[in-house]
């Protein structure tokens, strides 16, 4: 999972595959494995990239 999460770039869009009910979020930072994310309806989340997969999202 690190690895797809270490591609995650401030700006694009992701999916958090276990809580699919958050929406649309975009990454705000990557900064050693913690990927901060705004989610339409969760907010603001910091996720430690080696235990949960975001899944990035190019057609929204």
């Amino acid at each position: 999972m690190r690895d797809l999460n270490d591609m995650l770039e401030p700006g694009m869009l992701v999916r958090h595959a276990g809580q699919p009910d958050w929406g649309l979020g975009q990454v705000q930072s990557n900064i050693n494995g913690k990927v901060t994310v705004n989610f339409e309806h969760q907010g603001k989340v910091v996720i430690d990239g080696a235990r949960v997969e975001l899944i990035p999202v190019f057609d929204s």
